[in-house]
């Protein structure tokens, strides 16, 4: 018989206080005292101000909690990972739970530790009696809401067993109509009832109209829409916005679009986006004639085929893989590089460098920005790689593509590289994060001198095996593999302290959610989920709301 497991009870009464302390703080000031939060439920709400994530996530937790704290047998406490104690309290400020002192960094250091705290925002339940009931609650926060309370295992099985069933029985009707709201709305403000959509092919198109990619994206889908009802297809698209704005807003960005819109209301857009686990902006489900999901996003293959994607059913999806398998085949360095009059890339002092000119060569391109602590950190050892395969004569170039805010930012950015880089701002940087699905930085796409891809992992392999992964070939890995290589790019444990710097999108952040700077189908996205911080630096300070989302912050570091 298999051992039991063992459930760990952490007294709060002992891990929550130090020598000197034997309270909690309020964000006015007040002293609580820790014996205060006996027999109640505890959660611990491990974030700080600098990460995007946690700011989108603490409203949420802020409205859980205000409906939760009235039955008065559950408390949060706030683990800050804040920069100075002005962050700390200008983020606290917007919290009415408790927290320790920022100035206590020997228990918020303990804390981390303890629950083996690997990103955040982060949320630890513990039940009456310090054991731990929820060990992911930023996900059971955002999946169930105050639904989750007690954050019993038994009320969790008990949501996820009803959740299973929705979607067993999913219908255009059980996705669409919220409360009294069963109609969706058109660009001219007249409602029309969900009842009229069912029995026809609808696309949830998950979009923003602050995200640049979905503003790039969104004229491709109006001329697909538009071609598909000219030719009579039984098509609708119905927008659900992730928007932050107000309801006017809204309708001023809804009257530029031909289809319809789910009220603006962010419940129900929230759940949907949480039901159809939206990672990427971008996104556009498609919804069968039978109320079932047929593909969880085709925008990238809208991007990539227009409209003869449609009608998004598995057996024309694998007619465009054998289309993209002899695109693949048939990639230059040209078909990725070039778009019209964008034939160059920047050297120094702005000199136009024509694309001709990397043909032949190993190309490595850089997706990476200065706001990102972890490019920051990998960029010294990606430029003593450069050098080293340059100086034996290896025709090697690299091409910075950022993904900073501003130009300043790249300009200071890029002075410190002597390769290449697209121009800041430049359109290809779109095309080519989705086409090779970046979803975290730093990435390094190795692209042969014929023009086809090697891989997309070739950080990793710098990080490892530094100079010596040139040319970065399946065949070379195995030969380093087989050597036992590593020293050049720092070993295995430097490999396994980096590894965890992008993003998976997983995550965040994002970002989550991504959100932010490069919000595409598969590229530097926007939504909270897309962009998590995924290592956590301190002195790392994102610029920007949405860039410093795209790392996930995995393995948190004070100091």
């Amino acid at each position: 018989m298999a051992d039991a497991e063992i459930v760990v009870a952490h007294d709060v009464q002992s891990i929550l206080p130090s020598s000197e302390r034997d309270y909690l703080v309020r964000n006015n000031g007040d002293q609580v005292k820790i014996e205060n939060l006996k027999g109640k439920k505890v959660g611990l709400y491990f974030s700080a101000s600098w990460c995007g994530p946690c700011r989108r996530f603490t409203p949420t937790l802020v409205e859980v909690y205000n409906e939760v704290s009235a039955k008065g047998d559950f408390e949060i406490i706030f683990v800050s990972a804040d920069e100075d104690e002005d962050a700390f309290k200008g983020y606290f400020s917007k919290m009415p739970w408790l927290a320790i002192p920022f100035s206590d960094s020997e228990t918020r250091d303990r804390l981390d530790e303890l629950f083996e705290v690997q990103g955040i925002p982060h949320l630890v339940i513990l039940d009456e009696n310090g054991k731990v009931a929820v060990e992911e609650g930023t996900e059971v926060v955002r999946e169930y809401g105050a639904e989750a309370y007690p954050f019993t295992a038994e009320r969790i099985k008990e949501l996820k067993n009803r959740e299973e069933e929705a979607r067993r029985s999913q219908s255009l009707r059980s996705l669409l109509i919220y409360k009294s709201l069963d109609y969706v709305t058109s660009s001219d403000g007249t409602q029309v009832p969900v009842s009229q959509l069912e029995g026809k092919t609808v696309g949830l198109y998950f979009s923003s109209f602050a995200s640049e990619e979905s503003a790039e994206f969104t004229p491709k889908l109006v001329n697909v829409y538009e071609k598909l009802k000219a030719k009579g297809e039984d098509f609708e698209i119905v927008l659900i916005s992730v928007d932050d704005d107000d309801d006017e807003s809204f309708q001023q960005g809804l009257k530029s679009l031909p289809w319809l819109a789910l009220p603006f209301n962010n419940k129900r857009c929230e759940k949907l986006a949480r039901y159809f686990e939206l990672s990427t902006l971008p996104t556009l489900v498609i919804i069968g004639p039978d109320g079932k999901t047929l593909h969880s996003n085709v925008a990238e293959a809208i991007e990539e085929h227009g409209v003869i994607a449609y009608p998004f059913t598995p057996e024309k999806f694998a007619e465009l893989a054998e289309i993209e398998k002899a695109k693949e085949a048939a990639q230059t360095l040209e078909s990725i590089l070039v778009s019209g009059d964008l034939d160059f890339v920047l050297g120094k002092d702005e000199v136009k460098i024509p694309v001709s000119d990397l043909v032949g060569k190993t190309v490595l391109l850089y997706f990476s920005a200065h706001w990102c602590p972890p490019c920051r950190m990998f960029l010294p050892k990606l430029i003593e790689a450069y050098h080293n395969i340059k100086a034996n004569g290896n025709a090697l170039e690299v091409v910075f593509i950022s993904g900073d805010r501003d130009q300043a930012s790249f300009n200071d950015f890029f002075a410190e590289m002597p390769w290449l880089a697209l121009p800041f701002g430049d359109s290809r940087k779109s095309f080519l994060s989705r086409k090779f699905k970046v979803s975290g930085i730093p990435m390094l796409v190795a692209i042969g001198p014929g023009g086809q891809t090697i891989t997309k992992e070739t950080r990793e392999l710098v990080t490892r095996y530094g100079a010596e992964a040139y040319p970065f070939t399946e065949e070379r890995v195995k030969q380093l593999k087989a050597e036992g290589g590593g020293g050049g790019g720092g070993g295995e444990e430097e490999e396994e302290e980096e590894d965890d710097d992008d993003d998976d999108e997983e995550e965040e952040e994002a970002e989550g959610e991504g959100e932010g700077e490069g919000e595409g189908a598969g590229g530097e996205g926007e939504g909270e989920d897309m962009y998590q911080n995924k290592k956590r630096r301190r002195g790392g300070e994102a610029e920007g709301e949405e860039e410093e989302d795209m790392y996930q912050n995995k393995n948190r570091r004070r100091g």
